[in-house]
């Protein structure tokens, strides 16, 4: 156990939406340390957002974060010898979490040219209930509903 709970370091909103958020979505995307990358290709993917759909590109990136985000999770459970997947409800930093890492992660999957117009092919279908990191939240809801008997294991 710890000693005392760990400090929570304040992460300073982005320059252009001034929003905390942005700022944890671009800390998810950078890699090795390239955080003036990882803005820039925020940053084009949200232009591309917004010339495609129209409509504010931050706006929609907020709705497709907001569908993307699940409620509920399995965890692993020993219980006399058997493992039980119990369903158990997410802290809401988790959940935002959760649901920046499954955007990045599938969008990076995708087979686009640019990491940019991954991001931003992955965002418009989030924002419509659809694309590969949707599917991911309705698998893991679909999880713990078909776990929901083992629900009194919950700790």
């Amino acid at each position: 156990m710890r000693r005392r709970k760990a400090k929570k370091i304040a992460t300073l909103p982005d320059p252009r939406f001034n929003d905390v958020m942005v700022t944890k979505f671009v800390n998810n995307i950078m890699l090795q340390g390239k955080k003036g990358t990882a803005f820039t290709i925020f940053y084009e993917a949200i232009d591309k957002v917004a010339t495609k759909t129209q409509e504010d590109g931050i706006e929609v990136w907020r709705r497709a974060l907001e569908n993307v985000t699940p409620a509920v999770e399995v965890r692993s459970r020993r219980v006399g010898g058997a493992t039980f997947q119990i369903p158990t409800p997410i802290r809401d930093e988790r959940k935002s979490s959760m649901a920046m890492k499954w955007l990045i992660g599938y969008s990076r999957k995708r087979n686009e040219k640019s990491m940019a117009d991954k991001l931003a092919n992955e965002i418009i279908a989030a924002s419509k209930g659809e694309g590969a990191a949707f599917k991911k939240k309705e698998d893991t809801h679909r999880m713990a509903e078909a776990n929901k008997a083992f629900s009194h294991f919950r700790f």
